[in-house]
């Protein structure tokens, strides 16, 4: 894991004086909220429809245990109880008084932890495959990379101010589990005669253009990804359109302006970068290589999972297992998800009291790491299997031993109108409905990603949700229009709409509809949601929401 140098020591520290004295001066009505909201928005601080909201970067969805501690006492001392972990592995504070950030920002100093760039139109955090640096499958650890980017898109000079905000997911592994063609900029590891570079897209996104990212380039070499993407960067800048917000995001760019004239002016900055400043030389690759290393595994580790017998006994153990562990590349171990979707809780949301328990976990049984996923979950991500039965145990201590990974009631929902301004509906009651309804059927359907939005930005990801629900106000009511189809993964895919919105209550009923129609035309039991939609396409499931 990655660990300050004195410069970024140093930056932190003078950026927190530098807003706290901003701070006052907004207090002290010394400024306007019309002067201090550029400010704030530099330092991850929003205005949210009944208080301040402010969004702390976790750099890559990885933390120690000492940090996720101190996530906790923030949520303790200064908030109420809670944090709330979001789609871009970050955690937001929903009620921070303002007076209080400064000393929050402080705090997080000490752990080596901010909230610079998780606002503003610059280079938000970067984020990766949760199981990076221990899945079976990858090809390489992407977390070297995604540092090097952080430390390259930190405070750039030229990329501080662009036409709207910037996103970039990157995965080591052939199975995106990141969401890369849905980011301004997605990168997948690739290898070419003998050597492993990055398959570079751009021009993906969602909110109320979604659109799946093009291919620019297919091999760019580590050496060269910097200039790369500082080429891409460059073309954006120069291009984006600064006059329409709604059209100001690089997808637009792309879409109107065509794959091929992009990479062609691409291809002519990199030009000029190449073999520059920007060149990353191998013994820098290999010094933060070095950060993340893998940890002392037990080269005797048992290889066959604990009380097995147990699992035979206890229903809710053998769920556990067989969703929420994820096979690891070291024998012996494995990846466990901490389900933050108990049913009937706030899709994301943990209470201090479960964050510290976690930090425990992780420095007990996890090597001291664990991991935010960008579906709003924990990850232990190195840990013995002998362990898990312990682990289990503890999770149903503090109510986080569901075993829904991946199922239905593991619902990806933004905070929607129950906290944000721009929202149209509520999204957490929708999820805790649909969570409750389904809880006893979960496992008869499978892998299910549902995914809530409260408004057309898209914040919940529902367009790439397998079934997607978006929150909309007609006439002064709340309506839920459904989408289904929606992929996040390397097959990526934009759901369809099925048509015009039902109301809050409607919606479980309209699930259950469509889940009736898969169940009853599948081809067998093992074939998913995903599946079946595309071999019979969107006509039954729009007869059977709308007769």
């Amino acid at each position: 894991m990655y660990r300050y140098d004195e410069f970024d020591a140093a930056f932190v520290r003078e950026r927190t004086a530098q807003f706290s004295d901003q701070v006052k001066r907004r207090v002290a009505g010394e400024l306007t909220e019309d002067q201090f909201r550029p400010l704030r928005l530099m330092n991850g601080l929003y205005l949210q429809l009944h208080a301040y909201m402010l969004r702390v970067a976790v750099p890559y969805g990885t933390l120690n245990s000492r940090q996720m501690h101190k996530l906790a006492h923030i949520a303790r001392t200064y908030d109420r109880g809670y944090g709330h972990f979001t789609t871009r592995q970050n955690i937001q504070y929903n009620w921070p008084k303002l007076q209080d950030v400064p000393k929050i920002l402080e705090e997080l100093a000490e752990v080596e932890m901010h909230a610079i760039q998780t606002s503003g139109n610059c280079i938000r955090n970067v984020t990766t495959d949760q199981f990076a640096g221990a899945a079976h499958d990858e090809i390489i650890d992407p977390r070297p990379v995604a540092e090097i980017i952080r430390q390259w898109s930190s405070l750039h000079p030229e990329f501080s101010f662009l036409p709207r905000k910037f996103k970039i997911a990157i995965t080591g592994a052939p199975q995106d589990r990141a969401a890369v063609k849905f980011h301004d900029i997605g990168l997948m590891a690739n290898e070419k005669d003998g050597q492993v570079g990055w398959r570079v897209f751009v021009g993906g996104g969602l909110g109320r253009t979604p659109m799946v990212a093009k291919e620019i380039n297919d091999f760019v070499p580590h050496e060269d990804l910097l200039a790369y993407l500082e080429a891409i960067l460059r073309v954006y800048n120069l291009h984006g359109r600064r006059d329409n917000k709604y059209k100001a995001r690089i997808k637009i760019l792309v879409h109107e302006t065509g794959i091929e004239q992009i990479r062609e002016e691409v291809e002519a900055e990199f030009a000029q970068l190449k073999d520059g400043v920007l060149t990353l030389p191998q013994d820098e690759l290999d010094r933060i290589s070095t950060y993340f290393a893998a940890p002392p595994f037990a080269a005797d580790a048992d290889d066959v999972l604990d009380a097995e017998q147990h699992a035979l006994e206890n229903a809710q153990y053998a769920k556990f297992l067989k969703r929420n562990l994820f096979k690891h590349r070291q024998p012996g171990y494995t990846s466990i998800t901490i389900s933050l979707k108990s049913v009937g809780e706030v899709p994301g949301d943990a209470s201090d009291a479960q964050m510290d328990a976690i930090a425990e976990l992780a420095r007990d049984y996890s090597f001291d790491e664990l991991r935010v996923s960008h579906e709003q979950n924990l990850v232990l991500p190195h840990v013995k299997k002998s362990d898990v039965r312990a682990i289990y145990e503890r999770l149903v201590e503090i109510g986080l031993a569901e075993g829904n990974a991946g199922l239905i009631s593991d619902i990806i929902a933004c905070p929607g109108l129950d906290y944000c301004a721009l929202a149209n509906a509520r999204s957490i009651p929708i999820a805790q409905d649909i969570a409750k309804r389904f809880a006893d059927r979960e496992n008869e359907f499978g892998e299910l990603k549902v995914k809530i939005s409260g408004c057309i930005n898209a914040c919940g990801h529902h367009h790439v949700g397998h079934i997607g629900i978006l929150g909309v106000e007609k006439k002064g009511t709340e309506l839920y229009q459904i989408t289904v189809g929606g992929d996040a993964t390397e097959q990526a895919a934009v759901g369809n709409i099925l048509g015009r919105g039902v109301t809050g209550d409607e919606v479980p009923d309209a699930l259950e509809k469509l889940l009736n129609v898969y169940m009853d035309q599948r081809e067998n039991a093992d074939e998913p949601f995903l599946d079946a939609f595309r071999r019979l396409g969107e006509a039954p499931f729009k007869e059977a929401l709308y007769g």
